[in-house]
């Protein structure tokens, strides 16, 4: 396949989220890197096809020098896609869930998606996005399992999350400190089934994860009443601005309360939901 250059005007940073917080917005997905106090970074998740030359751009310009590791909240596409090549390229590993590894590893493609979720375009597209498999070789690491203290060496001050329903291996990540909370997609600050109408000069509001590839409703359900209970002051979704203020602890937690009303499909609550698209 040729190369394909992502447009300038579909690339635009996401500065001083929280402190040493900061991201980049490929399209309709987010990029976040996460500085420590030894003068080192994380690239927290790694962006849509051909998105690495973007994200190597900004990572050059923005921190000086390559991250000491790539973590990935889940494994599709709009996450995963610049993964091989940037790590080959900063000659650093990869860490995501054990759940998460058949997709990684090159063994198995995800679910089929819910088409048919409606409110938006992306649902319609959903077949014709990539569901893997992605084979990231023997850069792949586990992450530690899900406790108080996160003990990747890469990313200390975090919390480590296991926060699976849009996929078995999702992952977020809480700095108890300041009440920063990076969710990847376990909930968006824009209506996912619209992403390529979203912009950020849009409000931000919550809403659930993208309900054409949430795999377990009931498991999502669960993780964004897990991350409602963290009560946090900022959240940066991988869809979606980042929110900060008063404000943000309470309509997550309005989202937790009423996620069947808010976030669940109509044909997956009256059980219809179709797992391909008929031709």
């Amino acid at each position: 396949m040729d190369k394909v250059e992502i447009a300038q005007d579909e690339v635009v940073a996401i500065d001083a989220i929280a402190l040493g917080v900061v991201g980049l917005k490929i399209a309709f997905v987010n990029v976040f890197g996460v500085s420590h106090e030894d003068g080192s970074w994380t690239l927290i998740d790694a962006g849509i096809p051909f998105s690495a030359s973007r994200i190597k751009s900004w990572a050059k310009e923005t921190f000086g020098r390559p991250p000491n590791a790539i973590v990935l909240t889940h494994g599709h596409f709009d996450h995963v896609s610049g993964a091989e090549e940037l790590a080959e390229v900063w000659d650093v590993p990869v860490y995501a869930h054990r759940l998460e590894f058949p997709y990684l590893r090159g063994e198995k493609e995800y679910p089929a998606p819910n088409w048919a979720a409606g409110g938006g375009v992306m649902p319609l597209m959903s077949p014709t996005l990539p569901r893997g498999p992605v084979d990231l070789g023997e850069r792949l690491r586990a992450l530690p399992e899900e406790g108080a203290e996160l003990t990747l060496a890469e990313l200390p001050g975090w919390t480590l999350l296991h926060t699976p329903g849009h996929t078995p291996g999702h992952v977020s990540f809480f700095r108890e400190s300041d009440g920063t909370l990076l969710v990847g997609d376990a909930f968006c600050t824009t209506k996912p089934e619209s992403f390529f109408a979203a912009n950020f000069m849009q409000p931000a509001e919550l809403h659930g994860p993208p309900s054409y590839f949430t795999s377990d409703w009931e498991q999502a359900k669960a993780s964004v009443r897990k991350l409602a209970a963290l009560r946090p002051a900022t959240v940066a979704p991988g869809h979606g601005k980042p929110l900060a203020g008063e404000g943000v602890a309470a309509a997550l937690e309005r989202l937790a309360a009423e996620f069947e009303a808010l976030a669940v499909p109509e044909n997956v609550k009256q059980g219809s939901e179709p797992r391909h698209k008929e031709s």
